[in-house]
């Protein structure tokens, strides 16, 4: 009888303990359109969808040294040619989904976090530390723990959005 209560109340006492995971979506893509471009509407911006061949993600990889997971890449377009894209990257162990713009320049405008998961490094929201990538452009170095701060406590997802920017400015950079 002792053995088979305490099978009962070893699972409510680790569902007590361990963290819960939470899904908070912050922005939709309009939204961070919004936020990015200010100067502009979003009636000025034409969403399309990226699909990236075989060779075009070789390409990427050997140009940045990273992996390119998915194939298709979200995409909004204005006719003075600045871009927003979004991407998902893995923190921990959830994705985190973010948004990036360009101007026409070929330089960073903003970073926004459309929808964080994980449980911890929720700090990649916090507007000083996003701020570190507006005006990089592709070919310049942007490292973590460089000239990118690191967050203690939220590393994987301050280096997971780092890499995804330089990604998807490598995207970017593709020939048309």
């Amino acid at each position: 009888m002792r053995l088979s209560s305490g099978i009962f109340i070893l699972p409510s006492l680790m569902a007590a303990v361990a963290p819960a995971a939470m899904a908070t979506v912050y922005l939709s893509p309009e939204q961070a359109l919004g936020v990015i471009f200010s100067d502009h509407k979003a009636a000025d911006f034409k969403a399309s969808s990226l699909k990236l061949t075989g060779d075009q993600r070789k390409a990427i990889t050997s140009s940045t040294g990273l992996g390119v997971r998915d194939k298709d890449y979200q995409v909004w377009t204005a006719a003075d040619g600045s871009q927003m894209y979004i991407d998902q990257v893995v923190g921990k162990h959830e994705f985190i989904t973010f948004a990036m713009g360009v101007g026409s320049n070929g330089k960073v405008r903003g970073v926004e976090i459309l929808e964080y998961k994980e449980t911890y490094g929720g700090e990649v929201r916090r507007p000083d530390w996003r701020k570190q990538f507006k005006g990089k452009k592709l070919g310049e170095a942007f490292k973590l723990g460089g000239d990118i701060m690191n967050i203690s406590g939220a590393t994987l997802s301050c280096h997971s959005v780092t890499e995804g920017v330089k990604r998807l400015l490598a995207i970017r950079a593709l020939p048309k």
